[in-house]
C-alpha cells in the first residue's frame, strides 16, 4: 500500500476511534431533543430503599440528566446538577436521583404554602398518559417532595395537601451530593377522591405513564430561583408543566 494511503487509513481509524469514545463517555448524560417528546423506559426490579443507591438493579442502570431550564436561570454545575435512574416492581415505580446543590435552603418547613419556592425534588405523574390539564384535578400529580420528604401537591379545590402516603423517600447527603430514594405508588387519578378509600394501582409490564422529573433550587431568595426539568418545554418561562400534563415524557414498564 503507497505510504500516503497507509497514513490516511490511520488517521480514519484515530478519527473513528475518538467518534466512538466521545459518544462512550456522553451516552448517560445525554439530553433530550428540543421540540421531541422523551421516551423513558424503567426496568423490573425491587430495591432496598434506604437512600444509598447502591443495589445492583441500581448499578445496571443508566444515568438520564435533569438539565433542561424551565423557570428561573440555569444554575452553574457547582450550584446544581442532578441525574437520576428508574425502576419498578408490581407496587411502586422507583426513582434514584441524585443532586449536587452547594445550599440547601427549607425557609417553610412544615407548611404548606410556598413549598415550591424550597429546595425540593418534583415528581409529576400521569397514570394513563392521557394528557391534559391537571391544575386544579388529579388528571396527574405533581409531588413536590421536601428535604424533610413530605410531599404537597395542589387539590381540585385549589387548597394544597399533603399526599406522603404516596411517595417514600430516603435521602442521605454526603457534602454537596444528595441521594433520593423514592418509591411512588400509583393511583388512577380519574377515580381520586380526597379523603376517599384510594386503592394504589397493580403495576404490569408494558404501563405506559406520563413523567417528567425536576428540582427547585434556591440558594438565598424568597422564591425559588431555578426550576430545572429532565424534559425541554417549547417556553422555558411557562410553567406549563404544572398545569398540562402534555408537556411530559412518556415512561415505559419494561
Amino acid at each position: 500500500m503507497p505510504r500516503y494511503l497507509s497514513i490516511l487509513t490511520f488517521a480514519a481509524a484515530l478519527f473513528c476511534g475518538a467518534c466512538q469514545n466521545s459518544h462512550s463517555d456522553s451516552k448517560n448524560q445525554s439530553s433530550p431533543e428540543a421540540g421531541v417528546k422523551p421516551a423513558f423506559v424503567a426496568q423490573r426490579g425491587t430495591p432496598v430503599l434506604d437512600g444509598s443507591g447502591s443495589d445492583d438493579l441500581w448499578e445496571a442502570s443508566d444515568w438520564l440528566p435533569i438539565n433542561q431550564i424551565w423557570a428561573g436561570t440555569l444554575p452553574k454545575p457547582d450550584d446544581f446538577s442532578g441525574r437520576y435512574k428508574l425502576a419498578w416492581d408490581e407496587n411502586n415505580l422507583y426513582i434514584l436521583a441524585e443532586t449536587t446543590d452547594d445550599v440547601l435552603l427549607d425557609v417553610h418547613p412544615q407548611a404548606l404554602e410556598h413549598f415550591w419556592d424550597d429546595d425540593c425534588l418534583v415528581v409529576f405523574l400521569d397514570e394513563d398518559a392521557s394528557g391534559g390539564t391537571h391544575e386544579f384535578s388529579y388528571n396527574a400529580f405533581a409531588y413536590h417532595i421536601a428535604l424533610d420528604g413530605s410531599v404537597a401537591d395542589v387539590a381540585p379545590d385549589s387548597s394544597f395537601r399533603y399526599f406522603n402516603d404516596h411517595c417514600l423517600t430516603r435521602r442521605i447527603a454526603r457534602d454537596n451530593v444528595n441521594t433520593w430514594e423514592i418509591a411512588v405508588r400509583i393511583f388512577d387519578g380519574k377515580q381520586y377522591k380526597d379523603e376517599g378509600d384510594n386503592v394504589p394501582m397493580l403495576l404490569k409490564k408494558g404501563k405506559k405513564m406520563g413523567f417528567a422529573l425536576a428540582y427547585c433550587d434556591n440558594d438565598h431568595s424568597a422564591e425559588r430561583e431555578s426550576l430545572v426539568g429532565n424534559v425541554p418545554l417549547p417556553n422555558t418561562q411557562n410553567k406549563q408543566q404544572w398545569l398540562n400534563a402534555d408537556v411530559f415524557g412518556t415512561l415505559e414498564l419494561r
